[in-house]
C-alpha cells in the first residue's frame, strides 16, 4: 500500500508561529504534549467571530444570537462525529480536560456510596489524580492505584487483582502525556465493565494523536481539551453516555442549566445544557470546529505516519547520545519521548536548548508519581506534532550535544 505523506512545507506553511525566531535562532517548537500551535483556519475562526457574530448564544431572537447559536450547534455535531459519539447532548462543552473530569468527580461522585472503591492508575496527569483524591476524602471513599512497569505500562496483572475488589469507578489516561505510552483501553474497559465498574478515560494526549470512537471504546466518560489539538486554550470536552448523565446532578448552577427557577427550588435543563451553566467560550468553539476541520482534511492516517517516522527517527537518534536514558520504552507509543543526560539536570538541559530557539518541556510533566517511580526529580520532554521534520529532530540533537559538551566538557 502506498504510504500517504503529508505536504510538510505546506502544512507548516499553514502555522504562521513556525515563521518566527527565538533568540536570533528558527523556531524548533518540540513541546506539543503541552499545546500545539494553531493554523491560520483557527486564529481566523476567532476574529471572525469577533468581527462578524459576536452575539451570546440560546439567549435571543434577533439575527446574530440565531446564527452564533447555529454556528455553535454545529461544532456540537462535528465533535460528535470526530469522537464517535451517539448523541450530540453527549457532548458537554468544558474549559478543559480539567474541568470535564472534576465535573464527573463532583457530579458522578455524588452517586457514590461512603466505602466505595475508586481505582486511579499511577501514569496520571494530576488532573485525572487529585480530583479523585480530594472526592475520596470528601466522601469517605477508598482510593488505591493501579502500578506502572519499567517500560511505563500499566500493571496489567496488577489491575486484573485490583478489579476483584469490584471498584465503582475506574480511571486512567488513554495516552501518557509524560511518557507517550498508548494503553489497551478497550480491553482495560471491558474488564472494569465486566465487575460494573464506570471508567473515566482522560484522553488529552490521544485525541491529537489518533481517531477517537468513543462508543467503539465503550467508555463512560472521555475528557480532552481543544488546545491539544490545534483548536484554542480554554476549552475542554466531557463525552458521557447519556444514562450516566441522566442520573448526575449539575456540577455549576446558574444561567442556561436551568429549566425553571421560582424562590421554593429549581429544575434543570434537559442535556447538554444541564451542564454548560453560564455564557460558554463561544469563539473557541467555533475554533475548535475549525481544527477538526484542518485535522480531517489532512486525515489521521497521514498524521499517524508522519508522526511514527518522527518517533522512531529521534528515538534512534537520541540513544545514540552518550549518557542517554529514554524513560518510556512501550511498543505502543505517541510521539512522545522524556529523557535524561546522565550528570545533567533537565533544567540545565531545557536552558541551553532554549537559548538555541529549542523548545522543550522539562519538569515532572504533572506527573510527580511517575518520577517518583523511577526515583528521578523530572526530565526534559520532546513531543513531536505532525507539523515537526527530521531536520528539527537533528536541530535537537546538535543542541544536545552542546548540552553534553557544556556540562561534562
Amino acid at each position: 500500500m502506498e504510504k500517504v505523506a503529508i505536504d510538510i512545507a505546506k502544512v507548516r506553511d499553514d502555522f504562521p508561529i513556525l515563521k518566527r525566531e527565538v533568540y536570533g535562532k528558527p523556531l524548533v517548537y518540540l513541546d506539543n504534549a503541552a499545546t500545539s500551535q494553531k493554523p491560520q483556519v483557527v486564529i481566523d475562526a476567532i476574529t471572525e467571530y469577533y468581527s462578524t457574530i459576536n452575539s451570546n448564544v440560546h439567549r435571543g431572537v434577533h439575527h446574530l444570537s440565531q446564527v452564533a447559536t447555529d454556528r455553535f450547534e454545529e461544532v456540537r455535531r462535528k465533535v460528535k462525529e470526530f469522537i464517535g459519539a451517539a448523541q450530540e447532548h453527549e457532548v458537554i462543552f468544558t474549559r478543559g480536560t480539567t474541568e470535564s473530569i472534576n465535573l464527573v468527580a463532583y457530579s458522578f461522585g455524588q452517586l457514590l456510596d461512603d466505602g466505595d472503591l475508586i481505582l486511579v492508575s499511577q501514569l496520571e496527569h494530576h488532573s485525572n489524580f487529585v480530583p479523585w483524591q480530594m472526592l475520596a476524602e470528601r466522601r469517605k471513599l477508598r482510593l488505591k492505584f493501579i502500578p506502572m512497569n519499567e517500560s511505563g505500562e500499566l500493571d496489567q496483572k496488577a489491575f486484573a487483582e485490583l478489579l476483584k475488589e469490584k471498584p465503582r469507578l475506574v480511571a486512567f489516561n488513554h495516552v501518557s502525556n509524560s511518557l507517550g505510552t498508548i494503553h489497551p483501553v478497550k480491553e482495560m474497559i471491558e474488564k472494569a465493565h465486566a465487575v460494573g465498574a464506570v471508567v473515566v478515560l482522560d484522553g488529552a494526549q490521544a485525541v491529537a494523536h489518533m481517531p477517537i470512537k468513543v462508543q467503539e471504546l465503550n467508555a463512560d466518560f472521555y475528557a480532552f481539551s481543544a488546545h491539544k489539538m490545534c483548536g484554542p486554550t480554554g476549552l475542554g470536552v466531557l463525552y458521557g453516555k447519556e444514562k450516566w448523565l441522566h442520573a448526575m446532578p449539575p456540577f455549576m448552577g446558574g444561567g442556561e442549566m436551568i429549566k425553571e427557577v421560582k424562590t421554593e427550588g429549581s429544575s434543570w435543563a434537559d442535556l447538554p445544557h444541564k451542564f454548560e451553566a453560564g455564557t460558554p467560550n463561544i469563539a473557541e468553539v467555533m475554533a475548535m470546529g475549525a481544527a477538526i476541520g484542518y485535522i480531517q482534511e489532512i486525515g489521521w492516517e497521514a498524521i499517524e505516519a508522519q508522526e511514527q517516522e518522527l518517533l522512531q527517527y529521534a528515538t534512534n537518534r537520541l540513544n545514540a547520545l552518550p549518557g542517554m536514558r529514554i524513560f518510556g520504552t512501550s511498543k505502543d507509543k505517541v510521539s512522545v519521548i522524556s529523557f535524561l543526560l546522565e550528570g545533567i539536570h533537565p533544567y540545565d538541559a531545557g536552558m541551553v536548548l532554549d537559548k538555541l530557539g529549542i523548545a522543550v518541556r522539562t519538569g515532572h510533566h504533572c506527573t510527580q508519581p511517575v518520577m517518583d517511580y523511577f526515583h528521578i526529580p523530572g526530565t526534559v520532554r520532546a513531543s513531536f506534532a505532525f507539523y515537526n521534520t527530521k531536520e528539527e529532530v537533528d536541530a535537537l540533537i546538535s543542541g544536545l550535544e552542546r548540552v553534553i559538551k557544556m556540562f561534562r566538557g
